[in-house]
């Protein structure tokens, strides 16, 4: 473990590098570049509010704001993992040449959109404040929420990315798999609109956990539950484990197959 910890501290100026590179072209010739991080959330904001505000209006206080915290935390989920599942893949010609720890490219892909996350994080106060809704001190506790998917996130995408290397289709299937996802995380529902055996459903994905967490804190001022800090903890981890394992397992034959 020391070694490990060795290596993650001399390789960080080239993990800063790499979260340079990521942010770099994914906004490479764009005229706005990174203020497209707070322009799309609110933009999909504005639109799916019209969609569905007369739908929900009668269940949702503020329902602008519930829609733009749940698409905070799931569309970081969605880029996190998605990016980071090619993260190998799409460094191969450097992966030849060099040695340099493999995981890195994984985290370089998270923390690029954690950025990103922060920017949209950054776009919901700056909506709270022009709404004039009331905005609590405790909003200091969305770091708890935000540090669970983060480590969620982490770990499936180390997960996927040791698995596509030799299985190019779970890239496909990952798509389908995440638009499913969202209707399964109550982003744009409330949770009492479902019958109560799709409640118990929805209820099994970690994200909604999360979720209804860092809603609890931003909109509703309450401190995070600790029976839900204990079970994000516990999935968090539990998938953050199984990323290392699974990853530390195939990396020695990422060589072989990109």
């Amino acid at each position: 473990m020391s070694t490990y910890i060795q290596n993650f501290i001399k390789f960080q100026p080239l993990l800063r590098e790499l979260v340079s590179r990521d942010i770099k072209i994914k906004y490479r010739r764009s005229v706005l570049g990174v203020l497209w991080t707070l322009l799309n959330p609110l933009c999909m904001m504005i639109v799916l509010s019209l969609v569905f505000s007369n739908i929900f209006k009668f269940r949702v206080e503020n329902f602008p704001l519930y829609l733009l915290s749940g698409q905070i935390i799931f569309n970081f989920f969605s880029d996190a993992t998605t990016s980071a599942m090619s993260a190998v893949i799409n460094n191969a010609a450097l992966i030849k040449k060099v040695y340099m720890p493999k995981y890195l490219f994984v985290i370089s892909r998270v923390f690029s959109s954690f950025i990103n996350l922060l920017a949209s994080f950054t776009a919901l106060l700056v909506v709270m404040i022009a709404t004039r809704a009331e905005l609590h001190w405790k909003v200091v506790f969305a770091v708890i929420p935000l540090g669970f998917i983060v480590v969620f996130s982490l770990g499936v995408g180390l997960l996927l990315s040791a698995l596509v290397v030799k299985f190019r289709d779970i890239m496909h299937l990952y798509s389908v798999f995440i638009t499913a996802l969202l209707y399964l995380t109550p982003v744009i529902y409330p949770m009492s609109s479902l019958p109560y055996w799709m409640q118990k459903v929805v209820g099994l994905n970690p994200i909604t956990n999360i979720l209804m967490m860092f809603r609890d804190v931003m909109l509703y001022d309450n401190f995070p539950n600790l029976s839900s800090i204990l079970i994000a903890t516990i999935e968090s981890l539990t998938a953050l484990g199984i990323g290392v394992y699974v990853f530390y397992k195939k990396q020695d034959e990422f060589i072989l197959n990109i």
